[in-house]
C-alpha cells in the first residue's frame, strides 16, 4: 500500500481568485501539483489557464486564496518570487535571442563569471553536459539559435529553464506550431523532465499530446474547475466534455445507453426533441 501512495504536493492552490477590474477571470480555483508527474491544464479559450499560470509564475498577484509551497503558504507576487521557490516558466513565444548562440540564451541573465570575465569554458561545458542529459540533440551549441529548427529552439528553451534547478516546470503550449517529428521531440523531452522527478505542467489544446504524456489533466471553464482526470482512467470524450460543459448531458447519457454514439451526434438527435417540445 505505501509504495503506491501519491507523493504529497510540492504546489497547492487554495480557494484561488483573480478579478481584472469587472471581469472575474478565476474562482475559487484548486490545484495540486506533484513531483514526478506531468499535469495538463487545459480548458477552452478565456477559461482561465493563462492567468492561473501567470498567478503561480508571479506575473499576477492572487486577490484571494492560498499558494503553498512544500505544505507552506507562501506569497507569489513577482516573477523572482516563484523562481526562488524553484518554479520556472516557458512562455510560447520562447523569448530567445536569434542572434545568440546556444550557451549564451541557456545562461541569458545566469552568466557565469571568474574574475569579473566570463568563464565561457564552464559555461560550454555545462550546457554540452544538460543537454547530453536530456538526450537532446542539435548540431553544436556555438551556432545562432536562429539557425535551428522550431523543435530545437523549444527544447533549448526548456533546457534554459533548467540551468536555475528547478523543482516545477511550468511548459505554455509547447508544441503550437511544431510539425510531427519536431512535436516527438518535445513530447520525449516531456517525459524525461518527468523521469528525472520534476513536476510539469503542461498547457496544452493538443488533445492527442495531452494523452500521450501526462499524468493527470486539469479542466478549466470559464475560470472555475471542471474536472480532476488520471489520463489512464478516462477517455478522449469525457475531458472535451468537461471542456465544452457537456458532461452533464452528453457523456453521462452515452455512458448510460452504453451505445457508441458520439458527443456531436448526440446533441445533433436531442435538440430537434427540445425544439418541439
Amino acid at each position: 500500500m505505501t509504495a503506491t501512495t501519491a507523493p504529497p504536493p510540492i504546489l497547492t492552490l487554495r480557494g484561488v481568485s483573480k478579478r481584472f477590474g469587472a471581469v472575474q477571470a478565476l474562482t475559487d480555483v484548486e490545484l495540486e501539483i506533484r513531483t514526478g508527474e506531468v499535469t495538463a491544464l487545459v480548458g477552452d479559450n478565456g477559461a482561465g489557464k493563462s492567468t492561473l499560470v501567470k498567478t503561480i509564475a508571479g506575473v499576477h498577484a492572487i486577490d484571494t486564496g492560498v499558494i503553498s509551497w512544500k505544505g507552506a503558504p507562501v506569497r507569489i507576487a513577482k516573477p523572482h518570487d516563484a523562481q526562488e521557490l524553484g518554479i520556472a516558466t516557458v512562455y510560447q513565444d520562447l523569448a530567445l535571442c536569434d542572434n545568440l548562440d546556444v550557451v549564451a540564451n541557456l545562461f541569458l541573465g545566469r552568466e557565469v563569471r571568474r574574475r569579473s570575465v566570463l568563464d565561457q569554458v564552464t559555461m560550454e561545458s555545462r550546457s554540452r553536459e544538460l543537454l547530453d542529459t536530456l538526450s537532446i540533440r542539435i548540431p553544436s551549441v556555438r551556432i545562432p539559435v536562429a539557425s535551428l529548427s522550431g523543435g530545437q529552439r523549444q527544447v533549448v528553451a526548456i533546457a534554459r529553464a533548467l540551468v536555475g534547478s528547478p523543482e516545477v516546470v511550468i511548459l505554455d503550449e509547447p508544441t503550437a506550431a511544431l510539425g510531427v517529428e519536431q512535436t516527438a521531440q518535445v513530447l520525449d523531452l516531456i517525459e524525461r523532465l518527468r523521469e528525472r522527478g520534476l513536476a510539469v505542467i503542461l498547457i496544452s489544446h493538443n488533445m492527442a499530446d495531452v494523452q500521450a504524456v501526462a499524468d493527470r489533466v486539469v479542466v478549466l471553464r470559464l475560470g472555475r474547475n471542471n474536472g480532476d482526470f488520471r489520463v489512464a482512467e478516462t477517455s478522449g470524450e469525457e475531458i472535451i466534455a468537461a471542456i465544452t460543459g457537456a458532461a452533464d448531458n452528453a457523456v453521462s447519457r452515452r455512458a448510460g445507453r452504453g451505445t457508441g454514439e458520439t458527443r456531436r451526434e448526440t446533441r445533433q438527435e436531442e435538440a430537434p426533441r427540445e425544439c418541439h417540445e
